[in-house]
């Protein structure tokens, strides 16, 4: 059976999973790039960059686990682009990742504003959902043909989609990292409340991983 998942969402010690100040030269925020040094540096992460090397091991062994299984793919539009309100007329910006995202699957991205699918290389095809989490996730269940729906963020995204009980699995990666402000995870979410419960824990040097799993 297929499940809806966050993997690898790394939050700051103070429990911020951005930092101030979106833009497109700090797309997570003012010091939001710091908290994933557990991952940016996996061989995992730099298969993905198209690069050699990477490291091995527990962080590794995570970032692997979160690519696996996966037949689409839900995000906020920050985690598609930088800019706010109506898209611009001819907007050619199609992603961070440039014209071969990693996703290899439909994307869902959640906004306010209509805009027409976008095909990109290595089967990848952005769709925006302008009509809720709930139609997102219908249209990605019909998409993954039986594989798991990961949810990538943002902040908002996994907050709605965890207080609406949708999430089957949640792993948080805790950086030893603080940033003093931005966007909070975890502020008025009760977990417990919710059903959540920690099933399994990993510490490395670069993260605490925790993963929590709907009752």
């Amino acid at each position: 059976m297929s499940k809806v998942r966050v993997n690898g969402f790394t939050i700051s010690i103070d429990g911020y999973g951005a930092g101030p100040d979106q833009s497109l030269d700090n797309p997570l925020g003012i010091g939001g790039e710091e908290l994933h040094e557990w991952l940016t540096t996996t061989r995992t992460f730099h298969q993905m960059s198209r690069r050699d090397g990477g490291t091995t091991g527990p962080d590794d062994d995570l970032a692997a686990r979160s690519m696996a299984n996966v037949g689409a793919w839900i995000l906020g539009r920050n985690m598609f682009t930088a800019s706010r309100g109506p898209w611009a007329e001819n907007d050619s910006w199609r992603g961070w990742w440039g014209a071969n995202p990693p996703y290899h699957a439909p994307v869902f991205v959640l906004t306010q504003y209509p805009r027409d699918s976008i095909e990109m290389e290595g089967g990848t095809t952005f769709h925006f959902i302008t009509d809720g989490i709930h139609s997102a996730l219908e249209r990605a269940k019909e998409a993954s043909k039986g594989l798991d729906i990961r949810v990538l963020g943002g902040v908002g995204v996994i907050r709605q989609y965890l207080q609406a009980r949708l999430i089957d699995e949640a792993h948080l990666a805790i950086a030893p990292r603080l940033l003093g402000r931005g966007e909070h995870l975890l502020r008025g979410v009760d977990l417990p409340a919710l059903g959540y419960v920690v099933t399994e824990r990993v510490a490395t040097s670069n993260a605490l991983h925790v993963i929590l799993t709907k009752a």
